[in-house]
């Protein structure tokens, strides 16, 4: 299982995943052993924003992005090209991730308000 984790300063979790480009990548077994860490770097025009259509080089195959915040449009994307979209309100990246593999609860998709997007669910906030 791959992880996606956005991280624009390189040290923390950060929000509005679709302008981010930098990223963590975790990538694990499939008894939860990590198998490498590493970090994507994208050019601007390769984010998720500029990718309207498409997954971002070197994000191709992650299964899972965890990030402080998302649009309507973004968790919409990703859960159609089956990425499951994870919004954290931790900051510190390895407690993110640990969090998101002991299937502690995370902030609702559906309840993102984030920079001014809809929630992607019936009742937007």
């Amino acid at each position: 299982m791959k992880i996606a984790i956005t991280s624009q300063n390189k040290k923390s979790v950060t929000g509005h995943a679709g302008q981010c480009t930098r990223f963590w990548l975790y990538d694990f077994s499939e008894e939860q052993q990590l198998i490498s860490k590493e970090m994507v770097e994208l050019h601007r025009e390769q984010s998720f924003h500029s990718n309207v259509h498409s997954v971002p080089v070197g994000l191709e195959d992650i299964h899972v992005l965890i990030t402080g915040g998302m649009g309507s449009g973004l968790i919409k994307k990703l859960m159609e090209m089956g990425i499951q979209p994870i919004i954290t309100d931790k900051t510190d990246i390895e407690q993110a991730v640990q969090s998101f593999l002991q299937q502690e609860p995370s902030v609702p998709v559906s309840q993102c308000n984030c920079h001014g997007h809809e929630s992607v669910g019936d009742n937007p906030i």
